[in-house]
């Protein structure tokens, strides 16, 4: 991949957190505040407008051509090669009450999410920040990371509860030490880092935009993505597909977890 583009990326990644950063401290009470509804159908938060006006002014003034899919503008054609796969704030309802757990998430890829080949994925609170390419590892701050070899023995993973729940998720719940975190790309890098075992996501409504940098983390670090039926997870490059995740260290997890899901 031309080093431009992901150069671009890391500024779209920067110029984002900037924003974002410093929309918090001085209109923090805005932040939560409905403003329409972006192209997933689903409400758009002040946080979410603001991090991705900034994003589109500065992919859309670049001399380096990359196409643009996000969630609050749908897909963009700038006439690029690539596609860059981004969702502005990762975990926005932590983001406007103050939790310091929501990212900034971008990928580039081109067609699908098995053809992506760059990932990253910022957290904003914090500044770290997870990268990686397609068959070079994944980093940490640029400190090459990898899964847990071998699960803890007390296993920890993260779900997804509350409306977006079904009966796996809260028998998963039940057992073993569990968190719900709020933030998608950001517990899979857990994954990666080996923080969790893994994550699951039982309902089928997650976009390529909320895991598409995350799912290339993931697995360049050693780990395994796939969806409920325990295949591995691909989807197209459009907010029109909708998926369920599960992340993990273990290939044996996740068919504890999906074999009575197989069909």
């Amino acid at each position: 991949m031309d080093e431009k583009i992901k150069l671009l990326a890391h500024k779209t990644v920067d110029k984002i957190n900037r924003k974002v950063r410093r929309t918090c401290l001085t209109e923090f009470h805005r932040l939560g505040t409905n403003i329409g509804i972006g192209a997933d159908g689903t409400p758009t938060k002040y946080v979410d407008k603001v991090a991705e006006d900034a994003a589109v002014r500065f992919i859309s003034r670049s001399n380096v051509k990359a196409n643009l899919l996000s969630e609050e503008s749908g897909f963009m054609d700038h006439g690029g090669e690539y596609t860059f796969v981004l969702d502005p704030v990762d975990g926005t309802r932590n983001a406007y009450r103050g939790i310091p757990f929501y990212s900034v998430s971008l990928a580039i890829g081109k067609q699908r999410l098995s053809d992506v080949e760059y990932g990253i994925v910022k957290n904003i609170p914090t500044g770290d920040t997870f990268i990686a390419e397609k068959n070079q590892g994944a980093f940490l701050n640029n400190t090459q990371i990898s899964v847990s070899e071998i699960p803890a023995k007390n296993i920890l993973h993260s779900v997804v509860l509350g409306k977006n729940s079904d009966p796996t998720t809260l028998s998963l719940a039940k057992k073993n030490n569990v968190r719900s975190l709020g933030s998608a790309s950001l517990e899979m890098c857990m994954v990666a880092i080996g923080a969790l075992d893994f994550y699951f996501v039982g309902r089928e409504f997650m976009r390529v935009v909320d895991i598409a940098a995350s799912t290339l983390i993931v697995r360049e670090a050693g780990g395994f993505v796939r969806n409920i039926f325990g295949k591995e997870l691909d989807m197209s490059l459009t907010l029109d597909e909708r998926t369920s995740v599960v992340a993990s260290c273990s290939e044996d997890f996740i068919h504890n977890i999906t074999s009575r899901h197989k069909k």
